[in-house]
């Protein structure tokens, strides 16, 4: 890992809490921004949401993003209504405290590499109790690991909390961690950098959300209109990227995004897109209520949830509305 790299981690981690607003059309006066919270540093991860609402900005729905350190504080943050949208898949959050909160679009699908030193491990049998690291509390690296654990009958030790594929690919590198699960982008950092040193544990097929889009029930009738904006620019933008992965680097420089991005870090952008087209992980439908079935077995088998899939009403989690009336707008 390069130094600049490094700096660069160091620096994104400290500009957590930070808010960015977008450039977009002038908003009015009167007019509040739509406000997402993202439990995560800014990354090339982040470009396709940033597009989104770089184009709702120019329909006259100003919007803006706060960068929080952990998805827990996001959600509460949303709840309590410092911002409107949140980024994550509260399932557990929303059963366990039966908040007025419903997840509105599925931004992605888990596509993620639990990776080990392989001077330390060869398998997931060598992590009964060792310590893994994962991204945040109930975040889908969490369930993943989770579930991995009840699948190989193993049992960690310990699992750390630490936001950002790319600060848990630094501490890879650096030899502070010697297990956890990372993004593509990063995975293919651990091969260039290490070589044969990091190996990717097998993961038996997952389709379950990774990250979803949701807000509170009163935001969503309050704001519908914008709401239903911003929906229709998240379906128009997944599905010009599922088209040409190629247009992230061009809208990224038209938008003038993380512009504070090293070079060697935004030229993984279309790569990592590209690959993340080519494997499914940006559905461009943004979601149905078969996908909270399959989400529910997942999470329930993580330990993360209770409940029949077949039984649990998908309203309990999901509000479909917006998506509909964006998809009937189109």
């Amino acid at each position: 890992m390069t130094m600049e790299r490094r700096s660069f981690m160091r620096a994104a981690a400290g500009a957590l809490t930070t808010t960015v607003a977008l450039s977009g059309a002038p908003a009015l006066a009167q007019d509040e921004p739509l406000q997402v919270a993202l439990g995560d540093i800014a990354s090339v991860e982040s470009l396709n949401l940033l597009i989104a609402m770089e184009r709702a900005g120019e329909r006259g729905v100003p919007m803006e993003m706060t960068f929080f350190n952990s998805e827990d504080v996001a959600v509460q943050a949303v709840l309590s209504g410092e911002v409107d949208i949140g980024v994550g898949a509260p399932y557990a959050f929303i059963q366990n405290s039966d908040a007025p909160i419903r997840m509105f679009y599925r931004m992605s699908t888990l596509m993620f590499f639990p990776v080990v030193n392989s001077d330390v491990y060869s398998g997931w049998e060598d992590l009964d109790g060792e310590e893994v690291t994962v991204h945040s509390r109930g975040s889908g690296t969490e369930a993943l690991m989770r579930l991995m654990e009840q699948k190989h009958g193993i049992e960690y030790s310990q699992i750390s909390y630490v936001p950002g594929s790319e600060v848990r690919a630094g501490a890879m590198l650096q030899g502070t961690v010697n297990a956890t699960i990372v993004d593509a982008a990063n995975f293919r950092l651990l091969q260039q950098e290490g070589g044969d040193k990091f190996q990717r544990l097998p993961l038996e097929g997952v389709n379950a959300t990774d990250e979803a889009l949701y807000a509170t029930t009163d935001v969503m009738e309050a704001r519908a209109e914008d709401m239903q904006i911003f929906v229709e620019e998240l379906l128009g933008t997944w599905a010009d990227i599922a088209e040409n992965p190629e247009i992230v680097g061009e809208l990224r420089a038209e938008y003038g995004l993380l512009q504070d991005l090293p070079d060697n870090v935004a030229s993984e952008a279309v790569p990592y897109y590209a690959e993340a087209v080519e494997n499914g992980v940006y559905p461009t439908d943004g979601g149905e209520p078969s996908d909270v079935a399959d989400d529910i077995a997942f999470l329930a088998a993580a330990g993360q949830v209770s409940g029949d899939p077949e039984e649990i009403d998908p309203e309990r989690f999901w509000n479909f509305d917006l998506l509909e009336a964006a998809k009937a707008a189109n």
